[in-house]
């Protein structure tokens, strides 16, 4: 490769593991990134990379995962601002990750969150990496705000659902972004309850948030790729093994394009 290659991988819960197929195709075209940046599922996925985990063993633990595993119900959910308290989550990734800072990762990885009090999208790349990443993926509402030095922070997707300025900031020439929420908001009979009225209303606007990001801020030297994952909510741990094969059949498709773009 004649360029530095960013990878910005995108907000999408369960969908997110198509970064996984993503990240297979590459491995076998000897492609590696010299820079990754993440949002919320992507933080999660581009941490255990670039910490230096397999794609088998990132494949393994997700395919193992159950929504229940991360539910830990907080007692007051109005006053902690969440459902849940989120603390079997940042276990997860402890769990998976390491205790371990940004500086002894592999790769060079940062993360995007949101911080409620100033209202910004801000950029995790230094300290904890288990603090930044699960900071990165607070659903608002579903878990309590993280709180991280003076921020109250929320899921990175709600401001920056696919990083791929902050890539480039950090050195990339070329980016490979990847967009694992199209067709989120496909038509539905009927709406159950509460939360899937909530869920329902992210899809809505995660499905257009991408899209127009793309429309606005895509440059020169820069690659989407976006997996269509059709029936697949991104809030149910199911069918995750399709999308991680169809983030892989994705990436194949678009690899002499890949390649082009590196090289040229």
């Amino acid at each position: 490769m004649s360029k530095k290659l960013g990878l910005a991988l995108g907000a999408g819960g369960s969908r997110g593991v198509a970064h996984i197929g993503v990240l297979r195709a590459l491995e076998e075209e000897g492609i590696t990134p010299s820079y990754i940046s993440g949002s919320s599922m992507g933080a999660i996925i581009g941490a255990c990379y670039a910490k230096g985990m397999s794609i088998d063993e990132m494949l393994g633990a997700v395919l193992k995962l159950k929504t229940v595993q991360l539910l830990d119900p907080a007692t007051l959910p109005v006053k902690q601002m969440g459902l849940f308290k989120g603390k079997k989550m940042n276990a997860m990734l402890l769990n998976n990750i390491g205790d371990i800072d940004f500086s002894e990762l592999k790769i060079p990885f940062t993360c995007v969150a949101n911080d409620l009090l100033s209202g910004k999208c801000v950029t995790l790349g230094e300290g904890k990496v288990t603090d930044a990443v699960c900071a990165s993926s607070t659903i608002p509402g579903v878990f309590k705000p993280f709180r991280l030095n003076d921020m109250l922070l929320i899921d990175g997707g709600v401001l920056c659902r696919v990083p791929t300025e902050q890539v480039r900031a950090m050195g990339a020439e070329a980016v490979i972004a990847v967009d694992v929420l199209t067709n989120t908001y496909e038509e539905r009979t009927h709406i159950k309850n509460l939360m899937s009225m909530v869920f329902r209303v992210y899809d809505m606007m995660d499905g257009n948030a991408a899209a127009m990001k793309k429309k606005l801020t895509m440059r020169e030297n820069e690659i989407w790729i976006e997996p269509e994952i059709p029936n697949m909510s991104q809030y149910v741990t199911k069918d995750m093994d399709r999308a991680y094969e169809i983030g892989y059949s994705s990436t194949k498709a678009k690899m002499e394009e890949i390649k082009q773009m590196l090289l040229n």
